[in-house]
């Protein structure tokens, strides 16, 4: 896989990635460049300067030519090929401090190792062909978060690591299993799962059966004990080293592998069984730093996974818009397991990753949910463009016969009558970025809304609002509340600013469809809703998703300026830096209706 590693590739891989550390340092507002005839221009401390080739967009957003930047080198501009370089030249303006800037260089270092890894695999490859590849397959084509520049830093893994579990590797795994003591480890469900016959119907009778035999061959009593599945990269590098007391006094037993095989989604902790598609997905805690945080699994959320299932699938389930018309489908966390360690856990203020250490959470499959011809895709495939220059949504709209401005209504009508009546109608949000949002197809054409992953995401209204009063003490206490802008925030930065921005461009540069028709058809979609439901004026009022600006929220000046890498006892949440300004407030300019 070394040979992977080329000058071609990573020159290309740098060039990539020093355009879009410019255009998102520029987004929140991190640098500043003039422009003068054709080139934009920066200029850094020490008498540093760039220049660079760019297209402003809507939303304060730019576009930058990777192949037009260079560095001025005495009186010559010479072509730059280093995104540390870059990362170098501003560090001293940005004030990021040494220790940030060497964990940036280390993260950009390792984000560029993976680029030059897909751009071999895709280099010779038709994004067309990504059409017939099926809901699990198709994430591993992904290439990371579109927003966050560090991102496939996964602080953790080695090499070699990253060449058997990164989710663009597409290499099946076997998961292990343990058994934890029931006076330690916790069990949760939905009413109507129960321990015993989930576990059954996840490993097999024979797996059972001989997973009891070796709880008894190591002289405890199997009843004593859960079932729990673990990833083999947290046994080996997080659980026996810091969970040695609790084997040594066998209240954690190693069981062995189970049977099937699994592929690593996105999140790289989220895993779909690849042998049997009726089985739960299965997100299990990956104590590696990647986007931001640690990705385990926060004790508290796995406690009330079940009960947030419940209450937020209960809201479809009572609401006809929802259940009968919107069809909106909410794979739940339906069973989990917590195992909370005996020191940290104790450690007042611990850092939050020790926390979050050992879980499980069993979520519904996505696929159990799909109907006769139906077809299920994350929005973050959407933003997909291979090698070859070709968009993956345009080849789905070729595919469906409909134009892009065609195929996007649809996807509108399909994705925001449903978040908006959560919105309105109950004050309750999920964060539907490009991960955790599903667009259910049929016949490539946008049919149906699934949200996945909302457990951790779930955000509900400060204000009084009769729908909230009968959420139990439990609820409140775990899900957060926000006020008005903040909530609307949720939808803004989560699906307009962190997907809708990058597909925007993607659709202008291809030349199919104006990004400002983009935003009007949005604005159409969200007063499309607003008329079918004037009763709930009021709350358009409040949660004014329409509204000239917003508080601009950052997720590279997080980790850059604000954060750093130190630990603390709560997430990093993304950091607050000036106002961004609301395309779907803009007055539609008559000369681009088309």
């Amino acid at each position: 896989m070394e040979a992977n590693i080329n000058k071609k590739h990573w020159e290309i891989a740098n060039k990539r990635l020093t355009a879009k550390m410019i255009a998102e340092f520029l987004y929140e507002d991190m640098i500043a460049a003039v422009k003068s005839e054709d080139f934009y221009y920066l200029e850094c401390s020490g008498g540093k300067k760039m220049r660079f080739k760019a297209e402003e967009r809507l939303m304060d957003s730019y576009w930058v030519n990777p192949e037009s930047i260079q560095v001025q080198s005495g009186n010559q501009w010479v072509e730059t090929v280093s995104a540390v370089e870059f990362l170098i030249m501003i560090q001293q303006d940005l004030g990021i401090k040494p220790f940030t800037a060497a964990y940036l260089i280390e993260e950009y270092k390792r984000t560029l190792l993976a680029d030059v890894h897909i751009m071999a695999k895709e280099e010779h490859r038709q994004t067309e062909s990504l059409l017939v590849l099926g809901y699990a397959e198709l994430e591993g084509e992904m290439t990371g978060h579109p927003w966050i520049t560090y991102n496939k830093g996964r602080i953790g893994f080695s090499y070699s690591d990253y060449l058997h579990y990164a989710p663009e590797q597409k290499k099946a795994v076997r998961l292990d299993w343990i058994a934890v003591s029931k006076g330690k480890g916790t069990f949760h469900s939905i009413e109507e799962v129960e321990y015993e016959h989930l576990i059954k119907d996840e490993i097999g009778l024979n797996a059972w059966e001989m997973f009891n035999r070796r709880l008894s061959e190591a002289g405890v009593e199997p009843e004593d004990y859960f079932f729990m599945p673990v990833h083999e990269w947290q046994w080996d590098n997080v659980l026996v080293p810091q969970f040695a007391e609790e084997l040594a006094e066998q209240n954690i037993l190693y069981l062995g592998k189970g049977e099937d095989e699994y592929l690593p989604q996105q999140s790289i902790r989220t895993f779909v069984n690849m042998d049997d598609e009726k089985k739960h997905h299965v997100k299990l805690p990956m104590s590696i730093l990647n986007t931001l945080v640690y990705r385990g699994l926060p004790s508290e959320r796995v406690v009330l996974a079940p009960e947030i299932t419940r209450h937020i699938q209960g809201i479809r389930d009572n609401d006809p818009f929802l259940r009968d018309v919107c069809k909106v489908v909410l794979p739940g966390e339906i069973a989990s397991m917590n195992y909370d360690h005996p020191d940290y856990s104790n450690l007042n203020g611990a850092p939050y990753q020790f926390l979050e250490m050992l879980g499980v959470i069993w979520r519904e499959n996505l696929c159990s949910f799909l109907e006769e011809g139906e077809e299920a895709i994350t929005l973050a495939a959407l933003l997909y463009v291979g090698e070859d220059g070709k968009s993956y949504a345009l080849e789905l709209a070729k595919k469906a016969g409909l134009t892009a401005e065609e195929w996007i209504k649809q996807m509108f009508d399909v994705i925001l009558p449903p978040l908006l009546h959560y919105l309105y109608q109950y004050g309750t949000v999920f964060s539907p970025h490009g991960q955790n949002t599903v667009l259910i197809l049929k016949d490539s054409k946008p049919n149906r809304l699934a949200v996945k992953d909302f457990v951790d995401d779930v955000n509900i209204s400060d204000q009084k609002l009769p729908e909230l009063q009968h959420l139990s003490e439990e609820l409140r206490s775990v899900l957060r509340s926000e006020a008005p802008e903040g909530l609307c925030q949720f939808i803004f930065t989560g699906l307009f600013v962190c997907h809708f921005r990058y597909f925007a461009d993607i659709l202008h540069r291809s030349g199919e469809l104006d990004e400002a028709v983009f935003w009007n058809m949005l604005r159409d979609a969200i007063l499309s809703y607003q008329a079918k439901f004037p009763e709930l004026n009021d709350r358009f009022e409040l949660f004014d998703l329409l509204r000239p600006t917003f508080k601009k929220l950052c997720l590279n000046r997080n980790r850059m300026i604000d954060y750093g890498y130190g630990d603390g006892d709560d997430r990093p949440h993304a950091s607050e830096f000036g106002s961004v300004n609301n395309p779907l407030s803009a007055v539609r300019p008559a000369s681009i209706i088309i």
